[in-house]
């Protein structure tokens, strides 16, 4: 069973049809809505700040998402990808994003819809990534802006498909 804890008298708070793998941490201000998953070795620590997360929203392996004391809450929308040891650190990330592998997203910054934020980048404190965009690099850059039919293939996409993993576990 995850590891799930109340810090300071606030507790993780979570919709339908979750699934936390065995090893993920969930502490704190955190509320999580439907359709999500937090998988192995994941920890999101809402002892800070708060985090909150929409809907149909992953976290996979050995991410963390925190917060930043008395500064910057962390706020996942609808639909949003983490890849595997991503870092999100008191940002806001809009709905349809994927975050990729390795990812670091530090504080203030801001990743409006339908955008990709690269493996392996680094987004500065402060930074706002435009809709429709892939931003790579360190610091990260806007290196292509992205069309529909690509937006649907990779964001959501990958989005379904760890619905569709997620319930494998369930089992």
């Amino acid at each position: 069973m995850a590891l799930i804890k109340s810090v300071k008298g606030s507790s993780p708070i979570f919709g339908a049809n979750i699934y936390l793998a065995e090893n993920a941490t969930v502490v704190g201000d955190v509320k999580m809505g439907s359709d999500c998953s937090v998988w192995f070795s994941a920890v999101l620590r809402g002892d800070v700040n708060s985090i909150r997360i929409g809907n149909k929203v992953n976290i996979q392996d050995g991410a963390i998402i925190h917060c930043t004391y008395q500064k910057a809450a962390t706020i996942l929308g609808n639909n949003v990808s983490v890849g595997h040891n991503a870092l999100l650190h008191g940002c806001t990330v809009r709905d349809n994003v994927l975050i990729g592998m390795g990812a670091i997203v530090m504080d203030g910054v801001v990743i409006e819809s339908n955008s990709i934020i690269a493996a392996g980048a680094v987004v500065l404190e402060g930074t706002h990534i435009e809709s429709g965009t892939i931003y790579a690099g360190i610091p990260a850059k806007m290196v292509k802006k992205l069309n529909e039919k690509e937006s649907a293939l990779l964001i959501e996409g990958i989005s379904n498909n760890y619905l569709m993993y997620s319930s494998w576990f369930k089992d």
